[in-house]
């Protein structure tokens, strides 16, 4: 007589809908949701089933958020900092300018308490969170004319995202929020001045050398940018144990493994974009230190005016202070020496 069968595969038949605030031209950064969806199909025995929507198939992409909030969906792939509108809380999701690294920030989302405190938050809009993918430190995006000055990035109407925007506001920069698939035509319009977006291997798929060749780096407001699985909080809860392990485990794979295919996919990029013409360029450092300044000020003012920002912020910043002294004895010399042999 056959033994009973058991584990996620004996398990009830779930069919979820994700949306993505991302387009699905953009392979690596929208395959973190598919690759969560394939991993628990293989780990369910196909039962738990999750069918993954591109950006402005349900919802647009900046509405990804609302859409499990208000269980239009039951999950979604997003970043968190593009709803800092709602509440600048919502940054630390994804990154703080001047910020963490990838490694250091998942070291503080999964064993610094990060992720407990962003539940916490997350809790008043009714879903959960998972980190679903970090593309490293990010490039200062493609602008029309030339910046050397503080002065240079006054009336510049910009497409950036999270806590960047409120950055540069103060130095005289005018933030646009504007969703991935819609940035090109803005740029070759003359809509806004400068783009960002995440990096070379993204960008030369996005075209934007086409219309701006001044390719600046590196990307303060985002030195790691994390992105989010939000999952309705009462769907969560009416999942099988079992499909909840899973799940998380589906989404640990897509958060590690996404920061190891960009840094494998932008090398050759931003080979390709040199030779397509691009000039590479650092930016100043009046302007580095000028937006140093101004993030800090941010963050004390917030901080003094939004105690769920307060919360999450001192945590933060600690364990930042922890990191850096370690990445400081043995990671960041290793590096210097490296480059300086390259």
């Amino acid at each position: 007589m056959a033994a009973p069968r058991t584990g996620p595969s004996a398990g009830p038949s779930v069919k979820w809908r994700l949306t993505s605030s991302f387009p699905k031209s953009l392979d690596t950064i929208y395959g973190g949701a598919e690759q969560l969806a394939d991993r628990l199909r293989e780990l369910t025995g196909g039962k738990f089933d999750i069918r993954v929507f591109p950006a402005g198939e349900i919802v647009p992409g900046l509405q990804a958020m609302d859409a499990v909030q208000q269980a239009t969906v039951e999950c979604c792939h997003t970043a968190s900092f593009y709803y800092v509108g709602k509440d600048r809380t919502f940054a630390f999701g994804t990154t703080l300018p001047f910020g963490m690294n990838a490694r250091q920030t998942n070291a503080w989302m999964y064993y610094g308490g990060g992720q407990q405190l962003l539940d916490e938050f997350y809790a008043g809009y009714n879903f959960i969170s998972f980190p679903g993918g970090n593309s490293g430190t990010q490039m200062g995006g493609w602008w029309r004319k030339e910046v050397n000055t503080v002065a240079d990035l006054k009336g510049i109407k910009m497409r950036i995202g999270g806590l960047g925007g409120a950055v540069l506001s103060e130095l005289g920069v005018v933030p646009q929020q504007i969703a991935a698939g819609d940035i090109y035509p803005s740029l070759e319009k003359g809509t806004i001045d400068a783009a960002e977006w995440i990096g070379p291997y993204d960008d030369e798929k996005l075209g934007f050398y086409k219309v701006a060749k001044n390719y600046y780096g590196p990307g303060w407001w985002e030195p790691s940018t994390c992105l989010q699985f939000f999952v309705n909080k009462k769907e969560w809860d009416k999942l099988p144990k079992e499909y909840q392990a899973a799940f998380k485990v589906a989404a640990a794979e897509a958060n590690v493994t996404m920061t190891a295919e960009y840094d494998h996919k932008n090398p050759t990029a931003l080979g390709k974009l040199l030779q397509n013409g691009v000039k590479l360029k650092p930016f100043s450092k009046e302007i580095m230190d000028a937006s140093y300044t101004a993030a800090q000020k941010i963050f004390a003012d917030e901080s003094a005016k939004n105690p769920a920002f307060k919360k999450v912020y001192d945590s933060y910043t600690k364990y930042a202070k922890t990191q850096r002294a370690w990445f400081a004895v043995a990671e960041m010399p290793m590096d210097v020496f490296n480059q300086a042999h390259r």
